[in-house]
């Protein structure tokens, strides 16, 4: 069984590739986002920004936790 270092690292690690796949995720719905919006869609770009910046705050959560375990 790994020590706790080598498990914080691995959490960390793990983060951070999660903390990539939300910024895409984001990029991706700011993308769509645009498309509606140049093609006269109302409702869907509001919701679709309301979702990235949950994103957004969630990743300042992650970006927290992965310093944590980096730091320990």
């Amino acid at each position: 069984m790994p020590d706790s270092s080598q498990a914080n690292i691995a959490a960390a690690d793990a983060l951070t590739l999660l903390l990539h796949n939300q910024h895409a995720i984001c990029a991706a719905i700011e993308e769509v986002t645009n498309w509606l919006l140049e093609n006269g869609a109302v409702d869907a770009p509001a919701n679709a920004v309301a979702a990235m910046e949950t994103l957004d705050t969630n990743a300042q959560g992650i970006t927290d936790a992965i310093m944590l375990l980096r730091r320990s």
